[in-house]
């Protein structure tokens, strides 16, 4: 755990000068160009700045020359030349290049943000970074009213610093946050004593807790409305030390484990209505133990002394009145709040005396899940609802739904939209669960990039039968491999969070996070996995989009296809339609002929035969012009009707419907005159010369 911290301080000591050297405000930025070049200094300022003489050398006058080269009054100076190798391996990690004058001229001073909190107000300074820490304290007191002189600036990560010294030697990030102390003065009371501690209890206190045994600090926001007792059995569950073994050093002489008559009084009438009061065992709260606001140093280890062991029960029995707040929708105690007590036979106390009632009056908390559940989807709503409960609104978006369907919305959709998935498993048993829900889970920058970067799942593992359907759910999933993975891991080793990332034959699990972690570190781990998320994404998107081209161009070339076809299938289908138009009208057009041709022949057989030109009869000799200029000569008894003489032009093709006979001079239409006539009668003896014309 010591070395884990030492490399994360000389991370931070790393990226601090990168980025005074580059000038590079974006932390995630200067993360990933670090990364690249594997945590190597020197090797990421010669990436981001490259040098005309070749690879840049680090020497430790370096340092010194940070303050003319980025500070407000930087002049042009030429570069040092090159250290001696054995200078080179000796010098800090904290030095900044010697630039091109042309560089120098173009760089801005670097400004630095802060943000100053004092009792009940926040000021924000910008200044350069080549200030000194003086110049800030004289804003402060201009915007404060509070001399210099009774001014104390914390919150430096180097820890105290003096008045002289150079922001830039203290290689800070863009944005910081400090906060003001002020011993010796006291604070005026513009309202009373009552109302102020309703006041406090609404505030946020940042406990910076040092764990000495190993050698490790945490960070705890909590409000002025939880009790000491509380924050120690939070502080147990990180530190696997029993409240009754825990050793403090930091807490004000006035704050003590258990309030008095008139706090309790007060603290009653500061809880909100829609609260129950009741007698039970409960401590000092935070707004009333007298702790600096709005940080303050706290220091635990295990007590040695077996003898001092003793204290927590003797407590316990001399209290006389506790104050137990219990909200429908705050839960003010830990988890873990029996096994503070468990070993209180050891002391021949009995558990009830402990708490000085007959009966226990604590109600246990439900279980974040039901035990045997049918349905995944009423277990989840019954999760959420129970783990909003715990630990309020501020919660990661649980998906609601099987976890194949989580992987589904996760991994199977358009490679722009997929995210990561995130698989929380829960353990009640376990004595991080609490803390790691209160202070990871439910933190907003935890939470807001959870909801914007991955597809959030959870299940409670307490139960027997929930987490074995949960091995089940995993192998079907993702492999044996992930499920005996789930069962390796021991009960006070969750909660546990599995970043899953989908791939083209398979799931791939990232990362599993344990429950022993901090807010830092699981933002980093939650950032790494994105990374390795990203840059899989990217050549998913890149295929995607080569495969859509495919598709597209393929598409195009069917659709032309198609059209093809089609126009290929309207020609012919209009040469068909014409062809059969043809037939059809040559087939009425062939009917019609033999028609006609059926027709003349019966009125060639209907015909008197000819006369010989020699008779006792008269006989009228015809000549008749066809329209082709041929001529039809036949001979006619004259008392030939003229319907044999229309007959006789019909059948040779020419019928009366449709052609005139006519003759010569005077011209007379023959075809208008009486059928029944003769041809005496018709004066067509003893001959004529006859024409046909087509009639109009």
């Amino acid at each position: 755990m010591a070395s884990d911290s030492e490399s994360n301080m000389d991370r931070e000591i790393i990226l601090a000068d990168f980025q005074a050297c580059t000038g590079i405000d974006d932390i995630a930025e200067a993360i990933t160009l670090l990364e690249l070049n594997n945590w190597d200094l020197v090797a990421a300022i010669n990436g981001v700045i490259p040098q005309e003489n070749g690879i840049l050398q680090s020497n430790l006058s370096s340092v010194a020359s940070q303050a003319n080269i980025y500070g407000p009054h930087s002049q042009a100076a030429p570069a040092a030349p090159p250290a001696a190798p054995a200078a080179s391996s000796s010098s800090s990690s904290a030095f900044c290049p010697a630039l091109p004058s042309r560089h120098i001229v173009e760089r801005q001073p670097r400004m630095l943000n802060f943000r100053v909190e004092y009792r009940q107000r926040t000021v924000e300074v910008v200044i350069e970074e080549g200030s000194v820490v003086g110049e800030i304290k004289q804003i402060l007191e201009t915007e404060l009213q509070v001399p210099v002189s009774k001014m104390q600036l914390k919150g430096w990560k180097s820890g105290d610093v003096s008045d002289s010294i150079v922001l830039q030697s203290l290689h800070l990030p863009k944005n910081n946050s400090l906060y003001v102390l002020t011993p010796d003065i006291t604070p005026t009371a513009s309202t009373s004593q009552n109302s102020v501690l309703q006041e406090s209890l609404n505030q946020n206190f940042l406990l910076v807790i040092s764990h000495r045994e190993a050698q490790r600090d945490y960070n705890l926001n909590f409000p002025g409305s939880r009790t000491i007792q509380e924050v120690k059995r939070n502080v147990s569950d990180l530190t696997n030390i029993p409240v009754r073994h825990q050793q403090w050093e930091g807490w004000p002489a006035s704050a003590s484990d258990s309030v008095s008559n008139s706090e309790a009084c007060m603290i009653s009438s500061a809880v909100p209505d829609d609260c129950v009061i009741t007698l039970s065992a409960v401590d000092m709260t935070l707004a009333a133990s007298g702790i600096s606001y709005p940080c303050h140093h706290l220091g635990v280890c295990r007590r040695s002394s077996p003898a001092n062991t003793q204290e927590p029960t003797e407590e316990v029995n001399n209290t006389e009145v506790n104050v137990f707040v219990q909200c429908a929708d705050v839960h003010m105690v830990s988890d873990s709040e029996g096994d503070d007590f468990e070993d209180a036979s050891e002391f021949g106390v009995d558990e009830s005396e402990m708490f000085g009632m007959g009966t226990s009056t604590g109600c246990r908390k439900a279980p974040l899940m039901p035990e045997n559940t049918e349905n995944e989807v009423d277990a989840l709503l019954h999760f959420t609802a129970e783990f909003t409960t715990r630990y309020g609104e501020c919660h990661p978006v649980f998906f609601i739904g099987t976890l194949e369907a989580a992987s589904q919305e996760a991994f199977y959709g358009k490679a722009r939209d997929r995210k990561l998935l995130a698989i929380y498993l829960h353990n009640d048993e376990s004595v991080l669960g609490n803390v790691f829900c209160s202070q990871m889970m439910c933190a907003d920058s935890i939470v807001s990039y959870l909801s914007q970067n991955f597809i959030t799942w959870a299940w409670d593992v307490t139960k027997e039968a929930n987490k074995a359907r949960l091995l089940t759910m995993c192998t079907r999933h993702f492999g044996s491999v992930v499920a005996q993975t789930i069962r390796t891991y021991k009960t006070d080793q969750f909660p546990l969070l599995l970043i899953v990332m989908g791939k083209r034959t398979s799931n791939e699990v990232l990362n599993v996070i344990q429950g022993n972690t901090t807010v830092d570190e699981l933002m980093m781990r939650l950032m790494g996995a994105m990374e390795i998320f990203t840059a899989q994404q990217q050549e998913d998107i890149k295929d995607e989009d080569e495969r859509e081209a495919r598709e597209m161009v393929k598409r195009e070339q069917d659709e032309a296809y198609q059209l093809s076809l089609e126009a290929d299938r309207k020609k012919r289908e209009a040469q068909e339609r014409e062809q059969a138009e043809q037939l059809r009208l040559q087939q009425i057009q062939k009917e019609a002929d033999d028609e006609k041709e059926a027709i003349r022949l019966s009125l060639e057989h209907a015909l008197p035969p000819e006369p010989a030109e020699e008779g006792g009869e008269p006989i009228s000799k015809l000549r008749i012009r066809t329209p082709s200029g041929e001529f039809l000569v036949r001979r006619f008894l004259g008392s030939t009707k003229l319907q044999v003489l229309f007959d006789f032009v019909a059948s040779k093709g020419y019928p009366w419907e449709d052609f005139k006979l006519l003759t010569t001079f005077p011209r007379r239409n023959i075809t208008q005159l009486d059928p029944a006539s003769s041809l005496l009668e018709a004066k067509l003896f003893p001959q004529e010369t006859l024409f046909l014309e087509a009639k109009e």
